[in-house]
């Protein structure tokens, strides 16, 4: 389960993410918290705003950052995101504790947390196939994912607790210092140990080869199809919880808490995700149908344990079908064009939210949060049919061989890995002593 570990570079990196993600986290809390209560009158629609414009950059910017991914240096590339980033949060909390903040400057600082994570996200996602082989990529992302719930479930509640006893804009503050311990484990890799990068030949040069090789691929147009669903119409957590959390009369500690509960679930999905060997379709499907029938449930819910008991299933679908997705399209990509596909999915599942989160928050002001909820809910139960729709239609699903009542699904596997020869057990002498006769020899 945690084999990518025993690699010193990957090493590093988790360590350096785990507390860089616990503050983004806290970050996360207090930012929805202000929009929704602080620059707002418990305005929802405004919070989806505020997300939208977070979010919409990595749809727009798509094919720059992709291109750049594949292009630069990831490592140099993480070193000026994570550095804007904690510049930002610097900015955002210094605005809060003199009183000075409204809410188009924090739309304005939403924005340009968008852009640079536009930049930041594909090659971050990248550089995990940098820094471990490809047979430990789907065990790296898998971990990238336990790490990334793991902070999600600290970060929440300690950014509430912290919202309550100190205020919003020390969130802030503490959010900027997590980001050294991001860049000083990236100085600290070892770049002579970094895996050697594919370089693109004229086939997979330009921004559209990415696009091109997407659909030329139904499994992962498939795959990208219920991404999109799911992180448009369902993955709207902060205004769900929120919403939800004022509803069952709680404060931004309750509201904290029900993000926490829910990454307990994610983290248990996300460590159940690492002990697989490979990433597979079918465990997408199946987790966005569950992630269905687990939010339509929790909108149903009659008091806030209940419905923070229903969240760990809530998270625990969603981090099984992301981290499965994410997996899957790092490990069956040309490597040459990873970067590009990966600001693709990255698109997709960050793009989405533009489209979603204005009207998840209208929904949830004009008909409750229970119905934006379902809404979701709804959205994960299509993207499951969409996948069963595929494996029909591609003929991959078919009668198991072996038992005749059992079904099984051809996969798409990953890039076989050629190690490299054990040079003691390489023997020469055959090729000093067995001649090698050309054709044109004995000939006059």
């Amino acid at each position: 389960m945690f084999r990518s570990l025993l690699t010193y570079n990957y090493r590093t990196w988790f360590l350096g993410a785990v507390i860089s993600n616990i503050g983004g986290w806290m970050q996360a809390t207090a930012q929805d918290w202000v929009v929704l209560t602080e620059l707002t009158d418990n305005d929802a629609t405004a919070m989806g705003a505020t997300m939208a414009l977070q979010f919409g950059p990595p749809l727009v910017l798509v094919s720059v950052t992709g291109w750049v991914a594949d292009r630069f240096e990831r490592r140099k590339i993480l070193l000026a995101t994570q550095s804007t980033l904690m510049v930002l949060a610097v900015g955002v909390a210094v605005l809060l504790l003199t009183g000075v903040m409204t809410l188009p400057l924090m739309l304005g600082f939403a924005a340009a947390f968008g852009v640079t994570n536009a930049f930041d996200a594909p090659a971050r996602q990248a550089f995990v196939s940098d820094v471990v082989s490809m047979e430990d990529t789907p065990n790296a992302v898998a971990l990238n994912s336990a790490s990334f719930n793991m902070a999600r479930l600290i970060g929440p509640a300690i950014g509430g607790v912290l919202i309550v006893a100190l205020g919003s804009g020390w969130v802030f503050i503490a959010n900027a210092v997590t980001f050294l311990a991001m860049l000083v484990a990236l100085m600290l890799i070892r770049r002579s140990e970094l895996m050697p990068r594919a370089k693109g030949g004229k086939s997979t040069a330009g921004l559209a080869a990415g696009f091109r090789y997407v659909f030329s691929r139904p499994d992962l147009l498939v795959v990208f199809i219920m991404v999109f669903l799911v992180g448009a119409f369902g993955m709207n957590f902060p205004i769900f919880a929120s919403t939800m959390a004022l509803e069952f009369d709680q404060g931004a500690d309750g509201y904290g808490l029900l993000s926490s509960v829910l990454a307990i679930g994610s983290l248990t999905g996300a460590l159940l995700v690492a002990r697989r060997d490979r990433a597979r379709v079918r465990v997408i499907v199946i987790s966005a149908a569950g992630f269905g029938v687990a939010s339509i449930a929790s909108a149903l819910m009659p008091s806030y344990w209940a419905y923070a008991a229903v969240l760990i299933f809530v998270g625990f679908s969603t981090v099984s079908m992301l981290t499965t997705a994410n997996g899957y399209v790092q490990t069956t990509t040309d490597a040459a064009l990873r970067g590009r596909v990966l600001a693709l999915y990255m698109a997709v599942l960050m793009g989405s939210t533009p489209i979603g989160a204005p009207i998840a928050g209208w929904i949830a002001d004009a008909f409750g949060p229970r119905a934006a909820i379902t809404v979701g809910g709804t959205a994960g139960l299509v993207a499951g049919a969409i996948g069963v729709g595929w494996m029909l239609w591609s003929g991959r699903l078919h009668r198991n061989e072996r038992t005749r009542f059992l079904l099984t699904l051809d996969e798409t596997r990953p890039m076989s890995v050629i190690r490299a020869m054990d040079p003691v057990a390489f023997d020469d002498r055959s090729t000093s002593t067995v001649p090698i006769r050309l054709p044109h020899e004995g000939k006059g």
